[in-house]
């Protein structure tokens, strides 16, 4: 087994990302969930891609032969979160979740429309249904067929997947 564990890294403020490339540049393992956000400025909407955690990133070190020293004064670096002297541990299932459902964000954000997808919870489990287009960033609308008629319908995408 593995002696190497995640830990979590907290950045300077708006230096999250220098952080990060400063750590990755130094061999360290590094992971900064991103996602895609869509936001107003000046009454435009403009998409984003930001930190899931603002200010903070996961760092995979090993207690025996990781070198810790340089972390701190790395550039954008603030601190590692402990509790006490002790370094606060992330558990792999953690990290694995996170990258997982960044992963299905990611593909249900690259949905075209007219495009087949299959929903996976609620009274429409199991069916197919046709994405029409985002509503708002965590909706998306739908036409499935009922009956012999289409209906609109809004589901949560975290509700749906590609169909296959």
């Amino acid at each position: 087994m593995s002696d190497y564990k995640w830990y979590v890294v907290q950045s300077k403020p708006g230096q999250t990302d220098k952080a990060a490339q400063e750590l990755c540049n130094q061999g360290f393992e590094v992971f900064l969930p991103l996602v895609r956000t869509v936001k107003l400025q000046r009454g435009k909407r403009i998409e984003l891609t930001e930190p899931l955690f603002a200010g903070y990133l996961f760092i995979e070190l090993s207690e025996l032969s990781s070198n810790w020293r340089p972390i701190r004064s790395t550039r954008g670096v603030a601190r590692i979160i402990s509790f006490g002297n002790q370094p606060a541990v992330v558990p792999d299932g953690v990290i694995e979740q996170l990258r997982d459902n960044l992963r299905h964000q990611a593909e249900l954000q690259a949905m075209e429309p007219n495009q087949t997808v299959r929903i996976t919870e609620g009274p429409f489990a199991n069916l197919n249904a046709v994405f029409t287009e985002f509503d708002g960033e965590k909706r998306a609308f739908l036409m499935l067929e009922l009956l012999g008629q289409w209906q609109r319908l809004s589901l949560p995408l975290s509700a749906l997947k590609k169909a296959d």
